[in-house]
């Protein structure tokens, strides 16, 4: 029975885990270079040292996701570079397509009452909300559109 659901529900399963360990490498990453990388200030524009952070650990954390989800979430196994370089920036493009869903989405839903505070913080219930949006619609760009071709292809 339970090689059943795990053949069922594998793939969820595993985008689901890799899905965490993304987030550990968002948060890790974020923690190391708000404590390595100083301020950054140039032509009378200082840029805060946690949007800097936040930038880099968005990146480790999208490089992170891209491997994981190609060798072991999809199983698209080619690394020919024509395949590989599609993949990853189609991977980078729907990854920037939810961030901004999130990042206008958020106000959005507590604009139209999604305002609920979950464990004394406002807005959480909103952001739980787009969060769900968010991994779903992950998944179905990865599933659909980047690594639609999985197994098919094994250089």
């Amino acid at each position: 029975m339970i090689k059943k659901l795990w053949d069922k529900f594998h793939e969820i399963i595993m985008y689901l885990i890799f899905g965490v360990l993304t987030t550990v490498v968002s948060w890790v990453t974020y923690a190391l270079f708000t404590m390595v990388i100083p301020t950054i200030s140039f032509w009378g524009i200082t840029i805060d040292l946690t949007t800097t952070s936040n930038v880099l650990s968005w990146i480790c954390a999208v490089v992170f996701a891209y491997i994981t989800n190609k060798l072991w979430v999809f199983e698209s196994k080619s690394w020919r570079p024509s395949i590989a370089f599609k993949e990853f920036w189609l991977f980078v493009s729907s990854r920037l397509v939810t961030g901004v869903i999130e990042w206008v989405g958020l106000p959005l839903l507590i604009k139209f009452g999604f305002d609920q505070a979950i464990f004394g913080i406002e807005g959480m219930l909103a952001k739980i909300l787009v969060s769900v949006i968010v991994v779903i619609l992950n998944y179905v760009f990865s599933k659909l559109f980047i690594f639609k071709n999985k197994k098919k292809k094994t250089e």
